[in-house]
């Protein structure tokens, strides 16, 4: 069967202590303004009262990658473990992936020559079969998890993410 790698979320168990949004930024040394991973609030409509919850969110190394079909030249590709991954190099900067991310998770920093940049899962600077990712090993109430699944459950985990993100006023 193949498999693929993501980190799960579970909003149930997140607590908005930021712990995987400062690992993160940390870990991989980003300039200001640059976030791999990000919380989000959403404020849901409740039987009595709204309610405050949040989403970690990150690339979600998708099953199909918008942001891969787009690309006029080829910059993003994605890995045998299903990592999605950027050639800064070929990168010309043009945005169309930033458009057809469902996430908004592509950004252009300055630092990096208006090239993209996003999370690929910390490739090649940890094992992936005996550790886990800076912002999963931070997480303190085990809200992310770092996995691997079938495209198929891949999908499923995307479209939960999306419909949390859509159920509230961001």
């Amino acid at each position: 069967m193949n498999t693929e790698y993501t980190i799960l979320f579970d909003a149930e168990r997140c607590v908005a202590c930021h712990g995987c949004v400062v690992a993160c930024k940390a870990w991989r040394e980003l300039p200001t303004g640059v976030f791999f991973r990000r919380l989000e609030k959403i404020w849901q409509e409740g039987a009595s009262m709204p309610r405050l919850r949040h989403a970690s969110v990150a690339c979600r190394h998708c099953a199909e990658p918008a942001c891969m079909a787009v690309c006029p030249v080829k910059a993003i590709s994605k890995n045998a473990d299903g990592i999605v991954l950027v050639d800064e190099e070929t990168c010309v900067g043009c945005h169309a992936c930033e458009r057809a991310c469902p996430f908004g998770v592509p950004q252009y920093p300055e630092s990096s020559g208006g090239k993209m940049v996003k999370c690929d899962l910390c490739l090649g600077r940890y094992d992936m079969e005996k550790e886990e990712p800076p912002c999963v090993a931070t997480c303190p109430t085990r809200a992310l998890k770092l996995v691997k699944i079938s495209p198929e459950e891949k999908k499923k985990t995307e479209n939960a993410l999306l419909a949390l993100l859509n159920s509230g006023i961001l």
